[in-house]
């Protein structure tokens, strides 16, 4: 098993290990001082406390004290971690849409947080890397669609590098995102980073009514329903694509 486990991080710290970890879709576990605060169907809020979070990827989370076996607050599988730095505190969220609740945790400090690769106890099983991926969109650009041209990786960006830059059928820039697992709406966002660089390198803003068409392409096995909303809301487009085909 895979454990990364940090001790004292400082809040930025945490934070980029948390991201980390959500992306690999890890078991996580933070360790600290909080305050706990629910939102949805009832209200509840607890002042602040030394308290464990773990954070499971299929979206429960739970917060447990020192006391007994129940947690004392918790969001069930399907829920969506998400994780900031906000008025000095570490802030973790766990939301849900159906009904519409959200568990907020705010740390002001964190005294470990640990992050374990599952490699059992769930049905999805994954092969290959996202190199594997790129290697197979560049060996078949049809797969992403008909059309399709790659004409770099690793594309510079004001946002970072890009995976895969191209164009379509009709000539128009194309950002393409690999992910090698299901993704949340994080990994949406990290696309509209790029394609609103890619914009603004072209010559404009996005919503200023003159901007350059680019597109953005997700490719990733699988996504939650709430990144699938944000890219709809985005306009952009969703590639159900395994990092190596099946025998």
């Amino acid at each position: 098993m895979t454990v990364t486990s940090v001790h004292d991080p400082s809040h930025r710290e945490a934070l980029w290990e948390l991201e980390d970890a959500f992306e690999r879709g890890d078991l996580v576990s933070v360790f600290g001082r909080c305050t706990v605060s629910y939102e949805g169907r009832a209200a509840s809020d607890l002042g602040a406390g030394d308290r464990l979070l773990v954070l499971k990827p299929d979206g429960a989370a739970l917060v447990h004290t020192d006391e007994g076996r129940q947690p004392v607050n918790w969001q069930p599988p399907g829920s969506e971690h998400h994780a900031a730095v906000r008025e000095g505190r570490l802030r973790v969220r766990s939301t849900r849409s159906n009904p519409d609740e959200t568990l907020t945790v705010r740390f002001s400090d964190v005294h470990q947080l640990s992050a374990m690769a599952v490699t059992g106890g769930r049905d999805l099983t994954l092969h290959g890397s996202e190199e594997d991926l790129r290697t197979r969109i560049l060996e078949r650009p049809d797969l992403v669609e008909p059309g399709f041209e790659p004409r770099e990786t690793e594309r510079p960006s004001s946002a970072g590098p890009m995976d895969v830059f191209g164009v379509d059928a009709e000539g128009t820039p194309v950002v393409v995102e690999l992910k090698r697992r299901r993704v949340g709406p994080d990994a949406v966002g990290q696309l509209a980073r790029y394609v609103r660089a890619l914009r603004e390198e072209l010559g404009g803003e996005e919503g200023d009514g003159a901007s350059p068409a680019v597109r953005g392409v997700l490719v990733a096995p699988s996504l939650t329903d709430r990144a699938a909303e944000r890219l709809a809301e985005r306009g952009f487009d969703h590639v159900a694509l395994d990092p190596t085909p099946e025998e």
